[in-house]
């Protein structure tokens, strides 16, 4: 296999909390199509993260009626429990009950002090974002779709993380790595139309 796609020997992190994981150009899962998902947990018993960069046409007043603002966009976090309502933030100990991912990034806590404090202007877009669902893998599951060259491993900001509505964002992060990641980046949807 040509070195430039083998994608398991350009990983030089192992999956870990609190990293990205950056699907391969030519994934055509519904789910994991161009995605890139912050790995909130990652541990013997499995894994878990939610796709940051797809976006739903669905406002969380939609879902949640007693939310009073229009301002907050809903992603699919993933194939697993997509009837639930999942979400990350930069509130930190603001939210009781929040779990960290990395510094200056949780997830969960408690949704009744969410709902007062988005209802009372004191949460941003760019401080919480919503998911449908998530993305998890069993035990041993996510190493072996690295070794298969599902998935590139690769640190990543917060900020790139709550501001995650550029359409061009999986190719942004892999243009920002620089060298044969930038080559990736810039492969075709689908090849076979070129």
């Amino acid at each position: 296999m040509n070195e430039l796609f083998d994608i398991a020997k350009l990983n030089t992190l192992s999956p870990e909390k609190g990293l990205a994981l950056i699907s391969e150009p030519f994934n055509e899962d519904k789910y994991f199509q161009r995605a890139v998902v912050c790995l909130c947990e990652h541990n013997d018993k499995g894994s878990f993260g939610y796709v940051v960069n797809n976006i739903l046409d669905v406002k969380l007043t939609e879902l949640i009626p007693t939310i009073k603002s229009d301002e907050f966009k809903v992603g699919l976090g993933g194939p697993v429990s997509p009837n639930n309502l999942y979400y990350m933030h930069t509130l930190g100990e603001e939210i009781e009950g929040s779990v960290e991912v990395k510094k200056g990034l949780y997830t969960g806590g408690n949704f009744d002090q969410v709902t007062t404090l988005i209802n009372t202007g004191l949460i941003a877009n760019h401080q919480i974002q919503f998911f449908l669902g998530y993305s998890g893998w069993s035990s041993g599951q996510l190493e072996d779709e690295i070794t298969r060259n599902s998935w590139i491993v690769s640190q990543f900001e917060v900020t790139d993380v709550m501001e995650r509505n550029d359409e061009d964002y999986w190719k942004n992060i892999l243009e920002a790595k620089g060298g044969k990641f930038q080559l990736i980046a810039n492969f075709p949807l689908n090849p076979s139309l070129n």
